[in-house]
């Protein structure tokens, strides 16, 4: 007999307890593992502790997948367990494992070995977002980060703009939370004036912020503070 793969979903704000967004039936699985494949184990061990999970914290067994991690020997060592029958959990920093996140390695070797994988019900920062925005929920993308030089991004924005024109796709991305002041400040100078502009901030978390409009109202507005809040930015 095979383990199974469980994809583990945690808090996507720090704020945030586990159980004010998981539901309880999580608990059940994540009470019976003993084997956890996590993008950091020091965060990982603090979401299980703060979930309040009946085994002792000391008593897991916990390996990293990461973005150092490198597709092949390394994943198959991370899955050689559940040949043998161990089941494990898979967790990552924020949110559902295996979207935007290095969790879809192990997931793909697991499918390749006929293991079983379940996916867990949790928060995803990015459907929350897709959710809230008001904008095309029937066609989007998450396009991860923008470049960082701002001639590269400015032509990114640019190009997302088009999509989301012409195809009526809302097109999502997201930035290192010390520079969304930067990335807000060139989307309003880049982006055409009626173009709609989503910000979503602290989803989940007590302070979060979720405004839709077109981007000639936000050159009009008081910006709210984005400085060091993890954000997702939709266009439609």
């Amino acid at each position: 007999m095979k383990g199974t793969l469980y994809l583990i979903p945690c808090p996507v704000s720090d704020e945030t307890a586990p159980w004010d967004v998981l539901p309880a039936a999580n608990r059940a699985v994540m009470d019976a593992l003993d084997y956890f494949i996590v993008e950091n184990t020091r965060t990982a061990r603090r979401f299980l502790s703060k979930a309040g999970i009946a085994r002792p914290i000391d008593s897991l067994e916990f390996r990293e997948l990461n973005e150092h991690t490198v597709a092949g020997r390394e994943v198959e060592e991370l899955v050689r367990p559940l040949l043998d029958g161990r089941s494990a959990g898979v967790i990552s920093e924020a949110g559902v494992p295996g979207v935007a996140d290095p969790g879809a390695l192990v997931v793909e070797a697991c499918h390749r070995r006929g293991i079983r994988v379940v996916p867990l019900v949790g928060p995803s920062s990015i459907l929350l977002a897709v959710m809230a925005s008001g904008l095309n929920g029937q066609s989007f993308a998450f396009n991860g980060y923008l470049p960082v030089k701002p001639p590269e991004r400015a032509k990114a924005i640019r190009f997302f703009e088009r999509r989301a024109r012409s195809e009526g796709q809302s097109q999502l991305f997201i930035e290192a939370p010390y520079r969304n002041v930067k990335l807000m400040e060139q989307l309003l100078q880049t982006l055409g004036p009626e173009t709609l502009l989503t910000v979503a901030m602290d989803l989940t978390a007590p302070g979060e912020f979720v405004a839709t409009h077109p981007v000639a109202e936000w050159r009009r507005r008081a910006l709210p503070e984005m400085n060091k809040r993890p954000a997702i930015f939709v266009i439609g």
